[in-house]
């Protein structure tokens, strides 16, 4: 039987899943992945650990599939995207811990750029706004910091992002994919290409740069070591291209959230756009072009339910958080902003910091969990309002772990005013990853493609216009109290 084997990196795990070509899955494993915080606003994740997680997972998903190596017609790979990693070429060996996409280290640097007016350029090449979540600020912090730009420059390093560093180990290959590439802050929409000028500003050599290839095609063979055959690595997608694949936005207007450690709102449009308070990114490029896409990066979701648990001990599981929240008709007047690494769209604030507003003598246990799970709603009716001006979404196609919780969904699709779609599988990133793998080696069509998408229920809008309204102003407030508080923190402490 031939299988399709899909390796999704995630921020906090490594998960790989086996499918035969009917988009059943035959088996799966995951490893979890931990991550440091050294120091407040950073976060870094051991590469070594990445590389290992992957290919553990890969091996027991294939081993409870019962399918050897050499019955893998195509391997998708996807990934967290943004992640910084640098590396020797000669040894493969790692010069520093992985920069996380959360890590805020690199404000500073654009902070300065930005008041340096760089911004309007960088947004027009490469449809990205200067924010310390990419990766061009954090390689630039991991050259100079490491005093590594000379070696750099000669060759002798290698920057990825966790695409790029899976795919040489696993290959021996330097590349990544488009959409990944796309991320950095360094690749120019317009041309597909790195841009020198970019590169100039963040004083980046070109030749510590991967190979950018389309997202569906051949980019090398698995050494046959590990898994006791080569494997086609057939498609690279960043994750939330992969699970947009995946949710088959294959037309303009098509849109989808993924709710795992963030929330990531992607819509599909007819071409280059950009939209106030958005980032404009590829969906993917094959050799026929680019499909370019909006995105809404919320930097906190499942996040959010893991600091409750974890950090304030509310609850002891997902779960156990849903069921609280559903104790509460609402979050009694109660905000709750997740900016604990700042804010992504449409604010991109990095200096704002997490905010509780409302607390009252009458607020309970209750009230937090809900107003927690609302947070991760308004935080989409955000993304969504910006997007709106390009071209509005008349519904949303949801994925993720989190998109398992019902109470969630039904706040998602009240705060948004728009039906919100599930499917049977709500795990799409690693869905995509498969059917763009299968795409990429010729062994389906788009067409194809058609069946592997169920659905399993469809959440509508409960709400009043006018008390969705009203709630969302609320919201919106409380956002605006957020704003800024790192920076002011920081001028108070200084005097």
């Amino acid at each position: 039987m031939p299988y399709l084997l899909a390796l999704d990196q995630g921020t906090t795990s490594s998960r790989a899943v086996v499918y035969d070509l009917a988009g059943r899955v035959r088996a799966q494993a995951r490893r979890p992945l931990a991550l440091a915080y050294p120091r407040p606003g950073w976060v870094e994740a051991d590469p070594e650990a990445i590389f290992r997680g992957v290919l553990e997972a890969a091996r027991e998903a294939l081993a409870r599939a019962g399918a050897k190596a050499g019955e893998v017609v195509a391997l998708g790979l996807t990934n967290q995207r943004e992640t910084t990693l640098i590396w020797e070429r000669s040894t493969g060996r790692p010069l520093a811990p992985a920069i996380v996409w959360q890590d805020r280290r690199t404000a500073p640097l654009t902070d300065r750029l930005r008041a340096e007016g760089a911004e309007p350029e960088v947004r027009e090449r490469t449809g990205l706004v200067l924010d310390p979540y990419f990766s061009a600020s954090k390689l630039a912090w991991l050259l100079a910091e490491g005093g590594l730009k000379e070696r750099a420059a000669r060759g002798e390093l290698a920057f990825g992002t966790v695409d790029s560093w899976l795919l040489f180990r696993l290959t021996g290959a330097h590349r990544t994919d488009a959409t990944n590439a796309s991320r950095t802050l360094l690749f120019n929409l317009r041309t597909l290409s790195w841009d020198p000028d970019l590169l100039a500003l963040f004083g980046i050599p070109a030749a510590v740069l991967p190979e950018v290839r389309p997202s569906f095609g051949a980019f090398g063979r698995t050494d046959p070591a590990l898994f006791g055959a080569r494997v086609p690595v057939a498609a690279v997608l960043g994750d939330q291209q992969a699970a947009l694949f995946g949710q088959l936005a294959f037309e303009p207007g098509m849109a989808k959230a993924t709710y795992g450690t963030g929330a990531f709102l992607v819509q599909r449009v007819a071409g280059f756009a950009l939209a106030e308070g958005t980032l404009t990114t590829l969906a993917w490029l094959e050799d026929a072009g680019p499909a370019y896409a909006l995105e809404g990066s919320i930097f906190v979701a499942g996040a959010l339910i893991q600091w409750l648990i974890e950090g304030l001990g509310l609850a002891e599981s997902p779960e156990e958080v849903e069921a609280l929240a559903a104790r509460a008709k609402d979050a009694g007047g109660v905000y709750l902003v997740p900016a604990l690494t700042g804010l992504g769209s449409p604010h991109w604030d990095p200096h704002a910091r997490g905010l509780v507003i409302g607390l009252t003598r009458g607020t309970g246990r209750a009230h937090l969990a809900r107003a927690a799970l609302e947070a991760i709603a308004y935080r989409t009716a955000d993304a969504l309002a910006a997007m709106a001006a390009v071209e509005p979404i008349r519904s949303l196609r949801v994925d993720g772990g989190a998109a398992r919780s019902d109470l969630l969904m039904q706040l998602v699709a009240d705060a948004l005013g728009v039906p919100v779609e599930r499917p049977v599988d709500p795990e799409t990133t690693a869905r995509g990853a498969a059917l763009a793998a299968a795409v990429g080696a010729g062994q389906l069509s788009r067409e194809d493609a058609l069946s592997w998408w169920q659905r399993d229920r469809t959440f509508l809008p409960s709400l009043a216009p006018d008390r969705r309204q009203a709630r969302y102003l609320g919201w919106r407030e409380a956002v605006a109290r957020a704003k800024g508080w790192a920076r002011w923190s920081e001028s108070t402490e200084d005097n």
